[in-house]
């Protein structure tokens, strides 16, 4: 058999594994399934799972790598908007348009794995995905701390619960409004805060 040929089989196989750990994490949860579970589903003997991987939580820790290596490279090549200045009424985030677009196309990836059954680092990983790319490269430098009514870390940890809060809610609703419709919806509650948005603001007794 050539290199060729073992390449293809090898993602083939890797493939079939990772589709099955997701039907898997659906039914029962990612703490509750086994290598035997894992093997039996997919057909495979347990010496081609080890060739692969280590064990489920090789698995599970290389799928989500390459998911978030995928949104990475999804989304490296958006001209990204000024934050401070852009016109968040009708213009969302490009990197979170991006984001959300990889998201719908991966639902039942992302679906599974961010859901109570799935694996609660993956949202640890996906929050430093949304930190690097809307605040690290972009406001680093630009927050005065004499002008913060709360501390950066505590306003970056809010935002990107936020955010994580927001996605998971659409992904749990069958993804009913476009990925620009939740990047905006992401961009008015960063940008204008949760009072504003709502009107309750403005609210009178």
């Amino acid at each position: 058999m050539s290199k060729d040929s073992i390449d293809k089989r090898s993602i083939h196989t890797k493939k079939i594994i990772k589709y099955t750990l997701l039907d898997l994490i659906k039914e029962k949860g990612f703490n509750e399934i086994s290598v035997t579970d894992l093997t039996k589903r997919a057909n495979i003997n347990r010496g081609t799972f080890y060739i692969h991987y280590a064990d489920k939580y090789d698995l599970l820790e290389q799928v989500e790598d390459e998911l978030i290596k995928e949104i990475q490279e999804h989304a490296q090549n958006v001209d990204c908007l000024d934050l401070l200045n852009m016109n968040i009424m009708n213009k969302p985030n490009p990197f979170l348009i991006k984001l959300l677009e990889y998201i719908k196309e991966n639902a039942g990836f992302i679906k599974a794995i961010l859901g109570p059954k799935g694996d609660p680092i993956f949202r640890i990983k996906l929050k430093n995905l949304i930190n690097v790319n809307l605040f690290e490269k972009h406001l680093a430098n630009k927050y005065n701390s004499q002008d913060m009514l709360v501390s950066k870390d505590y306003f970056i940890s809010y935002v990107l619960s936020a955010h994580l809060g927001v996605i998971m809610y659409w992904l749990e609703n069958d993804i009913e409004k476009s990925p620009r419709d939740i990047a905006l919806v992401l961009s008015k509650l960063s940008m204008l805060g949760p009072l504003e948005v709502s009107g309750l603001k403005n609210a009178k007794d």
